[in-house]
């Protein structure tokens, strides 16, 4: 890993005799900037809270993904070792390994704390995804092979388990080990449910339009995608559509809040702003410019009190759920007292 200091921008706060009333202070949404990637950011994934903190990596096309505090965002670490784009990076439970996906044609299996490879598996083509069972000891990759593939890492020199060929280039894979379910969607607008017992599919969701993006809540109750102007949310175990929204805009990439579900955040394919959404009704509740590129990932914080937006300009940003609430590096600023007895004085 790198050790360079890292230099992320923090929010400038009002002098000392600023006061501002709590709306004016609602209504501004001051994101932290995220530094350190050279190209665009295609993926982004929040780790779970271990020991009251949580981490946050990045896969990109400079082919260096990065690991940062994910509250504040503070650089951590880079992992050096791919030769091409990385496609996708996602670290294990407990953040102490990450599994990245390149251009490069291979896969490799990180130590979080060290930056050390820990395996490096070889593929004849493009690794468009990898993930991680929940136990930190198997993976899966798949890509322009169009073949899942299951790699054991207490055995990484045997061969993989190999599931049955796609119609088309693999874009995404999430693993759901709790129930033996792996979800995948490739270029042919067709979600795919296998169980790893017998590399089988098991269900087939169909859509309008080639999938984007393809994502989980943090408690494993929801799947949702991205496909053209729509986004999809599903039960997870029974494949019941939940709720179906469609937009005027391409969505790139959609993550809920999490334990409430009450509202949504997404980006766009060829726009550059990033809205939020109340899950109910599908109310527009915020709209934000900050990215000079379209965003290509949107992911929030497991606690939900932050979201953070990848783009083709090649930084991240952070951005608070509920703006003016005194979080990490978001300081409390002096509010002016507006109450009717304040007022009649």
């Amino acid at each position: 890993m790198s050790v360079e200091t890292p230099t992320n921008p923090i929010p400038i706060e009002p002098s000392s005799g600023t006061l501002e009333t709590a709306a004016e202070i609602q209504a501004k949404q001051v994101p932290l900037t995220c530094s350190g990637h050279t190209r665009p950011v295609v993926q982004l994934q929040f780790s779970k809270i271990i020991e009251e903190k949580y981490y946050l990596i990045s896969a990109c096309k400079d082919g260096n993904p990065i690991l940062r505090d994910g509250k504040t965002g503070d650089w951590i670490g880079t992992f050096f070792g791919h030769k091409g784009a990385v496609w996708s990076a996602k670290l294990n439970e407990d953040a102490s390994m990450a599994v990245t996906g390149s251009a490069d044609f291979t896969a490799k299996v990180w130590n979080a704390c060290s930056g050390e490879t820990l395996h490096s598996f070889t593929h004849k083509h493009i690794v468009r995804t990898a993930d991680f069972n929940k136990e930190g000891n198997k993976i899966i990759t798949g890509g322009y092979e169009k073949k899942i593939r299951l790699y054991d890492l207490s055995s990484p020199d045997s061969p993989p388990t190999e599931f049955g060929e796609l119609p088309s280039n693999i874009k995404n894979l999430i693993w759901n080990s709790e129930t033996n379910l792996i979800y995948s969607s490739c270029e042919d607008k067709t979600l795919r449910i296998w169980d790893t017992r017998t590399s089988t599919v098991v269900k087939g969701l169909d859509l309008n339009f080639n999938v984007t993006s393809m994502d989980m809540s943090f408690d494993k109750s929801f799947l949702m995608c991205t496909a053209g102007k729509e986004v999809k949310f599903w039960d997870s175990e029974k494949f019941d559509l939940i709720k179906s929204f469609e937009f005027s805009f391409d969505a790139s990439s959609v993550s809920i809040l999490p334990e409430s579900h009450s509202r949504f955040v997404i980006g766009g394919v060829s726009d550059l702003w990033v809205r939020s959404y109340d899950f109910t009704s599908g109310e527009e509740l915020e709209v934000y410019k900050g990215h000079h590129g379209p965003v290509h990932s949107v992911s929030y914080s497991p606690d939900g009190e932050i979201y953070a937006t990848g783009s083709e300009d090649g930084t991240i940003r952070l951005w608070q759920t509920y703006p003016g609430k005194p979080y990490g590096l978001w300081q409390t600023r002096k509010v002016e007292d507006t109450s009717a007895s304040t007022l009649a004085e």
